[in-house]
């Protein structure tokens, strides 16, 4: 297996510097290149085209919403897991809709931070626990869009998101379910494809959103 390629995008050197060294630690990873600001990150990428940006929410010359569309748009496949200090609802909201594939505290555990990289890597995207807890807290009283005619899930799509829900990976849902991990991946592309969601944790979150609200 190749080293999976990081590129670190962050304003602060201090966290730019301990960053690659922690994910250097792990022989997997390799950082190709980091980045100050959104500018110097957006060239850094486009020479490295790394399969990994760990991009900061808050930098010089643009927000993790603004970071996020143009990567996307440049590379759609490339992971983006954003690192910030930020956790109100609005933010992780608008960012996931952008197209990020992941969502950490800056205070998340040096543990966490690279099971984060290796879930966000593999496709199944990382949402840290104590965003999590906040936006599910929030959602609960919420008016929320309800499964209608237009937006009908097959028991197995329900069976799939209900174990996604509760962190389940790819390889866990297909043993659960005693289907292939490929199939589990169509399954979400589809059940995505349904609820207009960009990723996996959008669509978790829309899920436990409705059964919260039903």
């Amino acid at each position: 297996m190749s080293e999976i390629r990081v590129v670190i995008i962050d304003d602060h050197t201090i966290v730019r510097v301990g960053m690659q060294t922690l994910i250097e630690k792990d022989s997997r990873f390799t950082v190709v290149g980091e980045g100050a600001n959104l500018s110097e990150g957006l060239e850094i990428i486009r020479e490295k085209q790394p399969d990994i940006v760990l991009l900061d929410f808050r930098l010089p010359d643009g927000d993790g919403v603004i970071g996020t569309k143009r990567i996307k748009n440049l590379f759609p496949e490339m992971k983006i897991l954003i690192l910030t200090a930020h956790q109100n609802r609005e933010t992780v909201m608008e960012v996931l809709k952008a197209g990020a594939d992941g969502y950490i505290l800056k205070s998340i555990e040096s543990k966490k931070i690279m099971e984060a990289l290796e879930k966000t890597y593999q496709g199944e995207g990382y949402l840290d626990a104590a965003i999590s807890g906040a936006l599910i807290g929030e959602f609960q009283g919420q008016e929320c869009k309800k499964l209608t005619e237009n937006i009908t899930l097959t028991p197995r799509e329900e069976s799939v998101l209900e174990l996604l829900c509760m962190g389940k990976s790819n390889k866990e849902i297909a043993g659960e379910l005693n289907i292939a991990e490929k199939t589990v991946r169509n399954y979400l592309t589809k059940i995505m494809e349904k609820l207009n969601v960009n990723n996996r944790t959008e669509a978790a979150l829309f899920w436990t959103r409705t059964k919260l609200n039903n």
